[in-house]
């Protein structure tokens, strides 16, 4: 396939190393990607820690016009697509979507499957469980995390409220934030990865190729013009400046061709001549 030395000297070291490099990025990209995307989720998980702790007063007052605000708020910050507040039975009692409110979710919707998909409920869940990664209508990646609101003494001996202490979750806080800024992020990193993958290729093959020309492939091409001189009757050329291990064979070459051009040939009689008994 390859008829020349340099071509199966370069192409090989040239394939190589590309796979290798293509691989390395390709690993590295989906490290940093797991790691972006389990950072957003740690960072949607602590922004509904931080709502359910800012309506914790309003909840336990029943409040809702102040509990209504702070949703909404919360739902107008940039990035966040909505906010909602379920009761256990699926009911919709505060909203950052008015037109939502006091309609029921969708029990086998991909966000409530999770601990509904049993008899029983499930009342605890990990940070990565609580997460859910979806496109909306507008074909737009999103983010939901759905945290459960759990009753505590203060909660259920309130007299306002008539949950009984054996309730353990009272409802759940569902928040929706976009993931616009991730990919974006995640599209620049992958352009950058592909320059520095482009530059790493371009560096490696060229200082492989040259280093390769400049020690095997010039001394060998001296060492061919070297023999092919000699071929031709050109005895008196001293052999070239080369490499240790190119020497040797330059000299071995040199000294056959001394012995060559030294040794008498045997002429052979005549076609005319008669042999003489």
């Amino acid at each position: 396939m390859f008829k020349t030395l340099a071509a199966k000297a370069f192409v090989p070291v040239a394939v190589t190393v590309t796979g290798f490099v293509a691989v390395c990025c390709l690993l590295l990209y989906s490290v940093i990607k797991e790691d972006m995307t389990r950072d957003s989720i740690q960072h949607a998980t602590n922004l509904t820690d931080t709502v359910l702790k800012s309506t914790r007063y309003a909840m336990l007052k029943s409040d809702r016009e102040t509990l209504s605000n702070i949703i909404r708020n919360i739902g107008d910050q940039k990035g966040v697509e909505h906010v909602r507040i379920c009761n256990k039975k699926g009911l919709i009692m505060i909203s950052s979507s008015r037109e939502e409110i006091n309609s029921f979710v969708d029990m086998k919707s991909e966000g409530c499957i999770t601990c509904h998909s049993g008899p029983t409920p499930v009342t605890s869940l990990g940070i990565m469980e609580q997460a859910r990664h979806f496109v909306n209508k507008r074909g737009q990646e999103q983010l939901a995390i759905t945290a459960p609101v759990y009753n505590d003494q203060e909660c259920f001996s309130a007299p306002c409220h008539v949950h009984p202490p054996a309730q353990k979750v009272l409802g759940t806080l569902d928040i929706i934030l976009s993931q616009d800024q991730l990919n974006k992020s995640l599209a620049r990193m992958k352009i950058q990865l592909a320059v520095f993958t482009l530059m790493t290729l371009i560096l490696t093959v060229g200082g492989v190729s040259a280093l390769l020309l400049r020690s095997v492939f010039l001394p060998i091409r001296r060492l061919d013009d070297f023999a092919a001189g000699l071929a031709h009757g050109a005895t008196g050329t001293k052999p070239p400046a080369v490499s240790e291990d190119l020497d040797s064979l330059a000299k071995s070459i040199y000294k056959i061709a001394q012995r060559t051009t030294s040794t008498p040939t045997q002429e052979s009689p005549p076609q005319g001549a008669v042999q003489q008994e």
